[in-house]
Order: structure tokens, then sequence, then C-alpha cells
């Protein structure tokens, strides 16, 4: 990695504000730190694997403490322990669907057995057939199958009748049921929110039934974000404009699309209709209201906003068109968020598998009714709080270093005066020169918002265990706590932004790089108000055109389906999953309109265009600082506001 130093005081004001030849190392201490955290996490996962715990939850194990497909050792005191399960690979539960809401597990004996019934199961003979033809007992080990429909002890040893058709879960070896119905039962222990749960069954219903229209939303979704990134390459020059009247005719649409199928609907007749498609049919009106009703005040509220912005969208155009410069000689930002997306998926599955490892980790205790759970006890039973931890800083790691990727490749981009001489693969050297010299800066900014997530999470986790049992003073000073460090979280994380794009161009250590950004936005409070807010604004409207877009498809097809589904969750899933899709592609291009709004204040700061301080910035930035420069001298003729708004942008340029 290189010799590291921190520069002097001296230095950091004579250096010069441009990708540096010869870069050095940053943070190592921090790097360092966060090595040996990375170490702390596998340590966790390797002790839940070495005490049995992944074999306990990967094969399963029945009340009695036995590992299911293998031969088990005896537990001390623990009857039917000890048993050999070879050839009995798969977990039943008695009665599945049982579920202690509380401590939100299955409240049921859990038996291994050779087999998963396929078939309903309706009475003790059936479940006797079926242990007589498969060589699967379904019942406790105490009882053999000839016995089912003898013994008085099959009431609470045996399934609850009528046993439900299920199927093995893929890898892990548990019997789940194929109904429906059992599934809406699960979501009951954890939406405590809904008081009727024939709603909660109708709405898992429609979720289920529309399947496939929400899988063929989620890809439009996923397409009109793509080929939203494509345009803004292309046509960036007019995107504003384009968007806005999008969303103006999207907005207008949508409302009245909602009103006239409200109105459609409650003209309908409801004669010779079943009470279950009456009940639906009202539900369905009832959303359909509410959708309207909020469409409606959002549409207001838009065009309110936009009347006020419309003024400032003419700041916007010329960043946006470099931005869309930029996504043409680097491509590979495209992609960005499905390598970020791709490295966050993998390390929140191995995440829940090590949760999922320590739930079944730990010595074999007898409970109350005499079965066997694993639990941990000592110092080591608080490991999971440290890998909670764990999950806040690695996910923040991986979002910083998505960030300092794209600064690297923008600053380069950026800070090269010829074009032609851009390397071949900006986006991989700069991946090339995080990795070799700013993991520690990285480790230390994503800590930094650790740091106040932590907080802000446990206030919201004993907000919620409170709710109903504190004072009203307590609770408004709870909200006010959470608030504050939500807000503080997002001050930190755009100053972190930034102080990563200024690492990129000095190779300076994160305090002294948050420093000199700090120092900058400051200096151009005005630009980041008018360039930086209104350029995220349009790229929010962006976002707006593709859920409502999506949204709009979702209530036309879904439409055809209101007779028999409540498509109220569908609708909502699907703009969720619209609204992140877009998020994720459109935030990539709002990076790089913060990293080259940094560069262009900097860039106006230090340079003036004269021989030996020539701008680097693009042709059309220059001419937008020309005439930023003839508009405040106009406006410094006609009114004062105008003149205060203007002048920023044309200061540090106004000798060139």
């Amino acid at each position: 990695m290189g010799c590291c130093s921190s520069a002097s005081a001296a230095q950091s004001s004579k250096r010069e504000w441009k990708p540096l030849e010869d870069r050095s190392c940053t943070d190592i201490p921090w790097l360092l730190l966060f090595v040996l955290f990375c170490i702390g996490m596998g340590f966790i996962c390797g002790f839940s694997v070495a005490t049995g715990a992944a074999a306990r939850l990967v094969s399963g194990y029945d009340s009695y403490g036995n590992i299911c497909g293998q031969r088990n050792a005896k537990l001390e005191a623990i009857p039917n322990s000890g048993l050999d399960h070879t050839h009995r690979k798969y977990v039943f539960f008695l009665d599945p669907c049982n579920l202690d809401l509380i401590n939100r597990k299955i409240k049921s004996i859990a038996l291994c057995v050779a087999a998963c019934p396929r078939q309903e199961l309706k009475t003790l003979s059936d479940v006797q057939k079926f242990a007589e033809i498969n060589g699967s007992a379904l019942c406790s080990y105490n009882i053999k199958p000839s016995e089912y429909t003898l013994t008085s002890k099959s009431s609470g040893f045996c399934p609850k009748l009528p046993v439900p058709a299920s199927a093995p879960i893929p890898f892990f070896h548990r019997c789940a049921p194929v109904n429906i119905s059992c599934y809406a039962k699960f979501a009951e222990a954890l939406i405590t929110f809904v008081s009727d749960n024939s709603v909660l069954h109708r709405l898992i219903s429609g979720v289920m039934t529309s399947k496939e229209i929400i899988l063929g939303l989620c890809l439009l979704s996923l397409v009109l974000s793509m080929i939203l990134m494509v345009i803004i390459r292309y046509i960036s020059r007019v995107l504003v404009w384009i968007l806005t009247v999008l969303v103006i005719l999207g907005s207008l649409g949508g409302t009245g699309v909602l009103w006239w199928l409200y109105a459609k609907q409650r003209r309908s007749p409801k004669e010779a209709v079943i009470p279950e498609q009456l009940q639906i049919a009202e539900d369905n009106l009832r959303a359909l209201l509410i959708y309207a009703i909020s469409a409606t005040v959002f549409t207001v509220i838009l065009f309110l906003i936009m009347l006020v912005m419309r003024k400032r969208v003419a700041l916007t155009i010329a960043l946006f068109h470099v931005a869309g410069k930029v996504f043409i000689h680097l491509p590979l930002l495209v992609f960005q968020p499905f390598w970020t997306f791709f490295a966050l998926v993998l390390f929140w599955a191995y995440w829940i598998m090590t949760l999922l490892f320590l739930g079944t980790t730990g010595s074999a205790v007898q409970n109350e009714q005499g079965f066997v759970e694993y639990k941990i006890s000592g110092p080591l039973q608080y490991m999971w709080w440290y890998h909670v931890v764990g999950l806040i800083w690695i996910s923040e790691f991986i979002l910083a270093c998505q960030q300092m990727t794209v600064a690297g490749a923008v600053v380069t981009y950026y800070f090269t005066r010829d074009k032609r001489n851009l390397p071949f693969t900006p986006i991989l050297a700069s991946v090339n020169r995080l990795i070799r010299y700013h993991l520690g800066t990285v480790a230390k900014g994503s800590f930094i918002i650790t740091l106040v997530k932590i907080p802000r999470m446990v206030l919201m986790y004993i907000h919620s265990q409170l709710k109903g049992k504190e004072n009203a003073c307590a609770r408004c000073m709870l909200k006010s706590c959470i608030c504050c460090l939500w807000c503080l979280e997002k001050c930190l994380s755009y100053l972190n932004q930034n102080a990563y794009t200024a690492t990129a161009i000095n190779s300076t250590n994160f305090c002294t790089s948050a420093k000199d950004a700090f120092v900058i936005l400051v200096e151009n409070a005005l630009r980041v108000a008018a360039i930086n807010t209104v350029g995220d604004f349009m790229l929010f409207l962006g976002k707006v055109l593709i859920v409502c877009s999506t949204g709009l498809a979702g209530i036309m097809l879904l439409n055809y389906q209101q007779d028999y589904t409540v498509w109220v969750l569908p609708l909502i899933i699907v703009c969720l999953f619209a609204f992140l899709v877009a998020h994720c592609f459109l935030s990539i291009y709002e990076m790089v309109v913060d990293v080259l709004f940094l560069c262009f204040a900097i860039d106006t700061k230090y340079n003036d265009g004269s021989p030996g301080r020539e701008f680097y910035m693009d042709k059309v930035l220059m001419e937008f600082v020309e005439n930023s420069r003839k508009a405040m001298k106009e406006a410094g003729k006609g009114g004062a506001a105008d003149a205060r708004e203007l002048k920023p942008m044309a200061s540090g340029a106004s000798s060139a």
C-alpha cells in the first residue's frame, strides 16, 4: 500500500485541487479497525457452525434435541433423545399454524419424519395409512402407527386434523404448509395493526392471485428505469422540460383515471352478487377513493412546488448536460446499482444465515413443557448485538464504496482537459485507487454514519415498545430526538459524499477532506440551494414518473381482477418496488451531479481562466458562468434579490 502520512497545515493550504499522480493511502488505523471488526464477524459465524448450529439449522431438529437425517447422542434427562434419524430427514410440526405471537415461533411439537404429507389428511385413519404406505410416522415416537386410532394419547401427540398438505422447504428440510390461509396466519404474527383477520386473508389471497402481474410490473419498473437512464445520456438539455410535462400529464392522468374508476365502480349494479364478492367490491371501492383523494392532494402539492421552482430550472440544465456527457464517456456508471445491490444481497444473505445460526446455537436446555431448546449462556449471549452493529457498518461501508468509486471516476473525467486521454475504464481505475489507497477513509466515513444510526434505531425501538404507556411529554421528547438524529444522519451523509470527492481529488484523509469540502459548500451555499436542490428535485420527478407509470399500468391490469381479488396490497407492493428501483438507478445520476457541482465550485474558486489557471470545466459550464455574470449585471440594475441569487454563480469567474 505504500507509505501513509498526513499532510501538514502549510502543505494543506498550498495543495492543488486536481487528481494527484502520486497518491498516498489514507486513514490506515481505521482500515485496520474495520478488518478486525470483520474478523470478529467471522468469529461469530465460525463459533455458530462449530457448536453445531449449522447442522441444526439446515437439517432441523425435533422437540427432543435430535437432528434429523443423522445419528444422535443421548441427552441427559431428555426422553426420546439420542435416536437414529438417518432415514428421517424432514422436520414436521404437529400444528404448523399455531404461532406464539409474542416470541414469533411455532408452538408445536416437532418430529423428524421420512416424508412430508403432500395431500391433506382429514382423519387419523388417513394419517395411519400415510405412515404405513410411506413409512413416515406423523405421531410421537412412542406411538406405533397401528395404535393411531386406538390410543387416547393421539389427541396430544398426533398432528392436528385436518393435516394440511405440505412440501419440504429447499435446503432447510422443513415441511411447510402449501395452503394460503396458513401463510395469512403467519403474516398475522407480524402485522398486529390489522384487527379484522378476514381482511388480511383477502389481502394475502390478492397477492397470491396476482403474483404474475406483480412480477411483470416489477420488471416493467426496471425497464423504465433503464430507459430513463439512457434518455438522460442523450437528451439532457430537454430532459428537465420533458420530465416536467410528463409528470404533469402523468399526475393528471393518474388522478383522472382513479376518479373515473371510482365513479364507474360506484355506479355498477350490486344485485345478484355473492356476499364474499360484495365485500371485495366494497374494499376495492374504499381503496379507490383513498387513492383518488391522495393522488389529488399530491398533484396539487406537486404543481405548487413546480410553480415555485420554475425560474431556477435553467440553473440545472447546464449541469445535467455535463452529467449526460459523463454517462456517455463512462457507460459503466449505469451498472453501478447492480454491483452494489449484488454486494449488499450477498452480505445480507450471509448476515441472515449467521443470525439463524445464532438462533440455534448454544447448549440444550429443557423448557417448561419438557422439550429441548438451545440457548447461549454467559457473555456470548450478547454476540447478536455485535452482529447487528456489523449489519449497519458493513452495509454503510458497501454504499460508501459505491460513492467513492463514482466520485473517483467523475473527478477523473472532470479534471482531464482532453477527454480523449481518459483511462480506458475510469470506473475500474477508480475501484483500483479505492482498494489501494482509500478503504480506510471509507471505513471511517461509514462508521460515523453507524454511530448516528444506532442511537436512532434504539430510540425507535424504545418508542415502539412504550407505545401507549409513556406520557405525552416523553413521547414528544422521543420523537424529537429521533427526528434530530435523522436530520443529523442526512447532513453527515451529504458531507461524507463530498468528503469522498475531496479525497478522490487530493488523496487526503477523511477529516481533512470533510473540512475542505465543508468550506467549499459554505462558500457556495446559494449554489447548493439553486443547483443541487433543483437537480435533486428533477431526479425526484423522474422517480415519480416511473412510479406513476408503473402504478397506472398496475391499476389497468388489476382492474380486470376486481371481482375476485383485493388488489390494494399488490398495487402497494408494485409501487414500492418501482420507487426502490428508480431510486437505485437515479441515485447514481444524483451522485454524478453532486460530484460535478463540487468540482465546478472548486474550479471556479482556484481558477480564473487566465494562462496557467485555465478552467477544467466543460464549455457548457463556461457558457453558464458567463451568462450568470451577465445576468448578475442586468439584475443589479433591476432588483437586488435576483442579484443576490445570481452573484455566487459568477464569483470566482469575474476576472475570466
